[in-house]
């Protein structure tokens, strides 16, 4: 980084300056400014940090009078050239930060993830400059012709333009025929236009569109659900509120659960608009990051589409935010500053007083409740555009209608398989476990091959040749002979992953072209988004996924999904299994009939009755709501009260659980609260620690981010390699 100093007017008396820097620390520390410099919050310094050298922070606030020690504080080193953080940006650090328990350095870490600030490698371009060379050869002809227009080429481009090297340009700069010019910094996006395309709207789109604008001209905190069954537009509904946003000359950010996977969304964001947006997620360059960074502070970027982590850059005029898909659960950071995107995007929006917008096909229960009781507006799309039908749902009985031993495809669903294929369409056979099988045993002594670090099943990962833990990476190769009664050619894999459903599609349909999309199969990006435009083209017959196919992808000629094993998510305790199993199944059959024909979606289940699997046969999604909302409420469940995990973990089981009943009967006393446990979490070791879980419930309006934080100012000191984990609201109870 390139120190630049403010140089002002020597002030008077000494200033201090408060600096919160982004390490695992809660407090801001005092330094001295020096002779020449003024600083205010928010500004961007570099100040030493102890044995860690210099380091980048943000000025928090003034300092105060210290009698007697400020000559023993150290000097800010320098203020970077940066825009500051503003004041929003730094009350959302403080309110994340209290909420979720989480260190306000580990918060502002997320946001000054700004990667390689300075100036970076110029750009050079070549134009006309003066007559033509004495030595004119047929490839210096071409070269000087081009050039004759008095434009500004990449030296590069030139070459290829003009069908020559890059040494015959480099001739020609030597003997001044051309020259060398430096080009502005390459933009990160281009401004967008927001009259490029007119959209054609149905009815229900365009008066959703017209609600948006004009909550978005008013202006102010405002929370709008886009509703909308699959496939019925509600991206280019909200399309609408950006490009009013854009004509204001302010900045949008769209968040989206999984960055890597928007192939589609940014082809559809360039038709709109002309030009694709910003994107900000973990996989972009350094430099690039840099770059994005700074032109969002500069207000030079207005629209982003990001990650998580795109909620904590410093916009300089944020107008709007869009969650799409406000309901996945890939929205949670589970690790770190444990926080959900998605309600902290309702606290951004709040804190900066502009709307947010939430969309989904399958709203979170939360999300659900807050549109019914009027805390949210809702802006509902209810059929498809276009008039495509929704699909037809059918359930499979597996207790009387499945498939032989052995076979996972139930001949009913075959038989559709075989109808779609002869009709030139597509099918998906959908199954949410990845790899051969979830479990290898010994048929001789029945021993079940375990991870050494994990209490859990190794999954046989055929097409790797590995059984693989899910839950460290702890992988190794099938053993010849099993390691308890060294029997050989005795393991057999029990139970269907995707790898399994592939061979069994080869077998029933051996003319099908046949693609398996999984997470754990994906080489790079750049060869999954060519896969999914493989799909979109025809290419393939059947698609066998897992839930990486369930998201916003738009498959022309795919008619057709099957739910392998629906009931998969429903039998491991988890409080929302019911409503994630619901959301995750409605939207893979939402995949079916999008664009052209009718679509069709079957459900092997073995309790077709389950109210999940009712209302998606059905089509009644308001009775799932009703009943799984009824639940909650019965319960004191989110969003009907509050929950908050805390986590034991030590290298061995006695440590772990005598720490969590310590930790226990350390709890406040308080009739609002209660805490459950410590009991054994259902997966009990991880990577070798041993896990013990503690389940803290209260009303909804309680403060409980307030109550743990005393809780755990009078907890028992931890000792030896106990570590503690807190998770407010949390998602997963594994």
């Amino acid at each position: 980084m390139s120190p630049t100093a403010a140089v002002k007017a020597v002030p008077q008396t000494k200033q201090t300056v408060d600096v919160l820097v982004p390490v695992a620390l809660d407090q801001a520390y005092s330094y001295r400014v020096p002779a020449g410099m003024e600083l205010a919050p928010g500004d961007i310094v570099t100040v030493p940090l102890g044995a860690r050298g210099e380091c980048t922070g943000v000025v928090w606030g003034e300092g105060s009078a210290r009698p007697g020690l400020d000559n023993k504080l150290k000097d800010v080193v320098y203020r970077h050239d940066i825009p500051p953080l503003k004041a929003e940006l730094r009350e959302f650090v403080d309110w994340v930060a209290k909420y979720t328990l989480t260190s306000r350095g580990t918060v502002l870490r997320m946001a000054l993830r700004m990667g390689e600030l300075g100036p970076g490698r110029e750009r050079v371009g070549v134009r006309k400059a003066g007559p033509a060379p004495a030595r004119m050869t047929p490839a210096r002809a071409r070269a000087v012709a081009l050039f004759a227009d008095g434009l500004v080429r990449a030296k590069g481009d030139a070459a290829k333009e003009a069908g020559v090297s890059a040494g015959v340009i480099d001739g020609l700069i030597d003997e001044g025929t051309l020259e060398t010019v430096v080009l502005a910094p390459e933009p990160v996006a281009l401004p967008p236009d927001p009259d490029f395309m007119t959209p054609n709207f149905s009815a229900a789109q365009k008066a959703a569109a017209d609600e948006l604008r004009a909550q978005v001209t008013g202006g102010g905190f405002a929370a709008i659900l886009i509703d909308g069954v699959t496939g019925s537009g509600k991206t280019e509904v909200y399309f609408e509120a950006v490009a009013e946003i854009v004509r204001q000359k302010k900045q949008c950010l769209i968040l989206m659960p999984e960055i890597a996977l928007t192939a589609q969304f940014l082809d559809r964001f360039a038709a709109r608009f002309g030009v694709r947006p910003a994107e900000w997620h973990s996989q972009l360059s350094p430099r690039k990051r840099a770059r994005t960074w700074a032109g969002v502070a500069a207000n030079e970027v207005q629209v982003v589409v990001g990650a998580r982590s795109a909620l904590y850059l410093p916009y300089a005029a944020l107008g709007l935010i869009v969650v799409d898909e406000e309901h996945d659960a890939a929205y949670k950071q589970e690790d770190g500053a444990r926080y959900h995107a998605r309600d902290m995007a309702v606290v951004r929006g709040r804190i900066s007083n502009i709307p947010i917008v939430l969309s989904s096909a399958t709203p979170s229960v939360e999300t659900e409740v807050n549109a019914r009781r009027g805390r949210y507006a809702r802006l509902h799309l209810p059929e498809r555009f276009g008039g495509q039908h929704l699909p037809a749902v059918e359930a499979i009985d597996m207790r009387g209608g499945g498939p032989p031993k052995g076979r996972f495809i139930a001949p009913r669903l075959a038989e559709a398989v075989r109808d779609t294929l002869g009709k030139n369409e597509q099918a998906l056979l959908f199954l949410n476990r990845r790899g051969f099988a979830p479990l290898t045993l010994c048929r001789e002594c029945g021993h079940r091959m375990h991870c050494p670090n994990c209490d859990a099943w190794l999954v046989d990962h055929r097409f790797k040749r590995r059984l693989v833990c899910h839950h460290c990476g702890f992988a190794t190769p099938p053993p010849e002979k099993c390691p308890k009664c060294e029997a050989t050619d005795s393991f057999v894999a029990c139970g269907p992953g995707v790898e399994r459903l592939e061979q069994e599609a080869h077998e029933l349909f051996p003319d099908a072209r046949i693609l398996v999309l999984s997470s754990d199969m994906v080489e790079s990006m750049e060869r999954l988004q060519q896969e999914l435009e493989d799909v979109a083209e025809h290419r393939f017959d059947i698609v066998i996924g897992t839930q990486l196919v369930a998201k916003g992808h738009n498959f022309p000629k795919l008619n057709l999904v099957g739910i392998v094993d629906a009931d998969l998510g429903l039998g491991n305790g988890d409080p929302r299994a019911s409503e994630r199993t619901f959301q995750l199944l409605h939207q893979v059959v939402g995949r079916a009939g999008r664009s052209e024909g009718f679509g069709q979606g079957f459900l092997q289940t073995h309790q077709p009755e389950h109210p999940v699997m009712r209302a998606l046969i059905s089509g009644d999604r308001k009775a799932f709501y009703d009943t799984e909302i009824e639940a909650r409420e019965r319960t004191h469940y989110p969003p009907f009260g509050r929950l908050a995990g805390l986590l034991v973990t030590a290298n061995t089981r006695h440590e772990a659980e005598g720490y969590g009943r310590a930790l226990a009967a350390s709890a406040p006393r308080d009739d609002d609260v209660r805490v459950l446990g410590p009991a054994e979490a259902p997966v009990a070791v991880v990577r070798g620690r041993h896990r013990f879980r503690l389940l803290v419930k209260s009303p909804r309006n309680y403060d409980l981010s307030g109550y743990l934080r005393d809780w755990l100012a009078a907890a028992p000191k931890r000792r030896g390699n106990v570590k503690l984990e807190i998770d407010v609201d949390p998602q997963s109870f594994y």
